[in-house]
């Protein structure tokens, strides 16, 4: 078990309890960098439209430009369900300023922690949410009407700038039938969207340029397809959700709900074909449906286990960690209950960053964002 790893699980930074960050007065004796405890907030991140069910979330890259309604250090949450609880009908994008100083006497699971940054005009913002150093932000929709399976409608991606204001919606039955979640290899004015379609269990590649021109797409390509997908009556749909790109081996790591497996896909970048499904690289009794994808600063892969297959009441809520070879390494929940576990985003570079570490919990419609200790620190 890596180091970080065991001070997140023993101090549950990513599980049971997380300690808000406040004054409470008194002279300051220690210095913080010989504390015990991680720095760590727990943020509701319902909106005051009521938005709930939480699914992707995104830091705002310490690159990204300044002066507009998100900076660097930001959070961003992408909201499902509506105020009713209805899935594919939520609207909004919220922002968490992780400054250590949350609003006082907000409970857990209610507005007032965070703010509104996007609110769409479509429904059902999912997974797929990712920010550009550009100044974009790129979200996904699944829509329903009435939150069922029933009246599923074809989803998009939208292209939102640093103000909330909508730049493009991009629109493909075949490459973009239902956005769920994605990844980015961020080359500054050129980028490449990998994008998960849950309906058609299949993976798409966006290469797109950002200019004088504005947010460009030059090229669409489909890479992967094959991997299971069906109607789910708690988690709407299974198919391929959470994606994680390395681009020193260009291979584009997937976690496939349905199929409860993690696979490589190689020549992520530059493939005009697309695999079946690729490697298999992480099947193992730790997994429970996995969902959101993301690295570690170690070089590890983290998953979200989100219950729907091979649920086990003794572990529920779980953040997986494995190594990108299939070795697994550990696991820390973050609900008590099953179905909590969701989006996970990590910043890898963590020199002067406040936080390097977020997770959803979909119980709670809470998210945690915390500083795990690594080598470099």
């Amino acid at each position: 078990m890596s180091t970080s790893m065991q001070r997140m699980t023993r101090l549950s930074a990513i599980g049971l309890a997380f300690l808000t960050l406040h004054s409470f007065g008194g002279t300051q004796t220690a210095s913080a960098q010989d504390a015990f405890l991680p720095r760590s907030i727990t943020s509701s991140t319902i909106p005051t439209n009521g938005d709930l069910n939480p699914y992707g979330v995104a830091f705002v890259p310490q690159n990204f430009p300044r002066g507009g309604a998100i900076a660097p250090g930001d959070v961003l949450v992408s909201n499902f369900n509506n105020i009713s609880n209805l899935q594919g009908t939520g609207t909004t994008i919220i922002k968490l300023t992780p400054t250590g100083q949350l609003a006082p006497g907000v409970a857990a699971g209610t507005a007032g922690n965070a703010t509104t940054f996007f609110q769409s005009h479509l429904g059902g913002l999912t997974t797929a949410l990712g920010v550009l150093s550009r100044g974009f932000v790129v979200v996904g929709n699944l829509p329903t009407t009435d939150g069922t399976v029933n009246t599923i409608s074809q989803g998009a991606l939208q292209v939102i700038d640093g103000r909330g204001k909508l730049v493009a919606t991009l629109s493909d039955s075949r490459f973009l039938d239902s956005p769920w979640d994605l990844a980015i290899n961020d080359q500054g004015s050129r980028a490449q969207i990998f994008v998960s379609n849950v309906l058609s269990g299949t993976v798409s590649r966006l290469d797109v340029t950002m200019g004088t021109a504005g947010f460009v797409v030059t090229k669409r390509v489909q890479i992967a397809v094959g991997y299971s997908h069906l109607p789910n009556s708690a988690a709407l749909v299974l198919g391929p959700t959470g994606l994680a790109y390395d681009e020193s081996s260009d291979t584009l790591f997937v976690a496939s709900t349905a199929d409860n497996a993690i696979f490589a896909v190689p020549s992520a970048g530059g493939r005009s074909t697309a695999v079946n499904k690729g490697r298999v690289v992480f099947v193992s009794p730790h997994l429970r449906g996995p969902l959101a994808l993301a690295f570690a600063p170690n070089g590890h892969l983290l998953t979200a286990n989100g219950d729907a297959v091979n649920a086990d009441p003794l572990h529920p809520s779980e953040i997986v960690e494995f190594t990108r070879t299939g070795g697994y390494v550990t696991e820390a929940n973050v609900d008590a209950s099953q179905g909590g576990a969701f989006g996970v985003a990590t910043v890898l570079s963590v020199q002067n960053v406040a936080f390097n570490y977020a997770a959803i919990d979909d119980v709670a419609n809470d998210l945690i964002v915390t500083l795990v200790p690594t080598a470099e620190q």
